[in-house]
């Protein structure tokens, strides 16, 4: 399944959890960083409007589905593809490092938030050794000489895992930076994810997410922050039809 924006194309390149999880072990154990992102609506909207996400996203080595959105694009498309939501990778991700016997970051959200997520997997996974916490102050510029020096931070941590946790597009623009200046680190965009760990966010119900209407939950939760941002995924759906449509 693909996405086309001018000149640049933006792919799933792995359609199911399974797929994406045998990858992601097999770099851990071997030591070989990558970048991990998980493709929904609201970052169609972002890719359309932003050059610099654009670019990011090309970096990205995983590329998951996240959102029923896109699973119903792809089969449209004909090249259908499994749900991954990332917040349902965190979990599935941090036992693949655990095993591998690699380290696991955290980077994003609030100093608290971090602390009680690292304490909430070392007691689910056990064996797990944390390495870095790291809380960037408001204003972060995720392509910065702050965000330089956490990288670099991270890269003398050795091989590992990181969860970033900046929401898109900063968590994805910095995951596109650390390829260059941490190589040894896979990193994971996992947006909300940490916070949900942690119980800084409370996630909808089994029952909701079952029958595709999180979004709705989600809307409902925030309407304010949330209703423009789901009114701008609706925008451009016709226009995501047709392009998988055409790729029939």
């Amino acid at each position: 399944m693909n996405f086309t924006f001018g000149q640049t194309r933006i792919a799933v390149t792995h359609p199911d959890r399974s797929s994406v999880l045998a990858e992601v072990e097999a770099r851990l154990t071997k030591g070989t960083g990558f970048a991990l992102a998980t493709i929904n609506l609201d970052h169609l909207v972002k890719l359309g409007r932003d050059e610099g996400f654009r670019r990011a996203y090309a970096a990205q080595d995983l590329v998951v589905a996240d959102g029923n959105p896109i699973v119903w694009l792809s089969r449209l498309a004909r090249r259908p593809v499994a749900l991954v939501p990332g917040s349902d990778l965190v979990m599935p991700l941090v036992q693949a490092a655990e095993k591998a016997g690699r380290p696991v970051s955290l980077l994003g959200s609030t100093e608290g938030s971090l602390a009680a997520a690292a304490a909430q997997l070392q007691a689910q996974v056990p064996g797990l050794r944390i390495g870095a916490l790291i809380a960037p102050p408001m204003g972060f510029d995720p392509e910065g000489e702050a965000a330089r020096a956490m990288l670099a931070q991270l890269q003398a941590l050795g091989p590992g895992l990181c969860l970033v946790a900046l929401g898109a597009p900063k968590q994805e623009r910095l995951a596109a930076l650390g390829r260059q200046v941490a190589p040894d680190v896979g990193f994971a965009s996992v947006g909300a994810g940490v916070d949900f760990i942690a119980g800084a966010q409370k996630r909808a119900p089994k029952w909701v997410r079952a029958i595709a209407m999180e979004w709705l939950w989600r809307c409902l939760s925030a309407p304010r922050r949330m209703g423009p941002r789901y009114a701008a995924c609706l925008a451009i759906l016709p226009g995501q039809a047709f392009q998988a449509w055409r790729q029939r």
